[in-house]
Formats: structure tokens, sequence, C-alpha cells
């Protein structure tokens, strides 16, 4: 899917949960203390900030929604990840070869 039919699909969800809790447009923005035009934009699958869905989810009691996007329970560590990389991206190098000099004795 598209960047742009996911946010519908996301501006979607949340109107279905605004109406459910048949709150307005006007009456939503208010307690998520957005502007009804960022809420407007949100719901319209329209370009929004993560700000703006993040006090809406709020505001709908729904914070909850933001665990369904993957796991949480160990954070990120972007060194582990640099660590793996090292590790796994060596090859053995080979012995350096040594040159000796014509009528040298090793």
């Amino acid at each position: 899917m598209k960047t742009d039919e996911l946010e519908k699909v996301l501006g979607d969800r949340v109107r279905d949960l605004r109406i459910r809790r048949r709150l307005t447009q006007a009456e939503l923005a208010e307690r998520a203390n957005v502007s009804l035009g960022a809420l407007k934009h949100l719901e319209s699958g329209s370009p929004a900030t993560t700000t703006t869905l993040v006090k809406v989810l709020r505001a709908l009691g729904e914070e909850q929604w933001i665990d369904t996007l993957g796991p949480g329970s160990d954070p990120f560590n972007p060194l582990e990840l640099l660590e793996g990389r090292a590790t796994r991206g060596r090859k053995s190098t080979p012995p350096k070869r040594v040159r000796h000099r014509r009528g040298a004795t090793p």
C-alpha cells in the first residue's frame, strides 16, 4: 500500500473512533488541544504530524493504539545492530606475505 493510502486508512480509523464516541470534530479538536484544521487533515488522510495523532488518540482514550505498532518490551538499541554487523561482516585476513631479498638468508 502506498503512503497516501495508509494515511487515508489511518484517518478513516480515527474518524470512526470519534464518531463512536459521539464527538464532533470541533469537540475532539478542543479536547485534544489541536486545531480543527489539523484534525480535519488527519481524518481526511492528508499529511498530519505525529503530535496531532498522539494528542487525538490520547483525547479519545486510545493511547494503547500505539502499542499495536510493534514490539515495545525490548527497546531498540542501535549499538547492538552495529556490533552484529561488525562481527558478521569481518572476514579473516590472510597472513601477510614476507618478501625476502635475494641472497639474504632467513
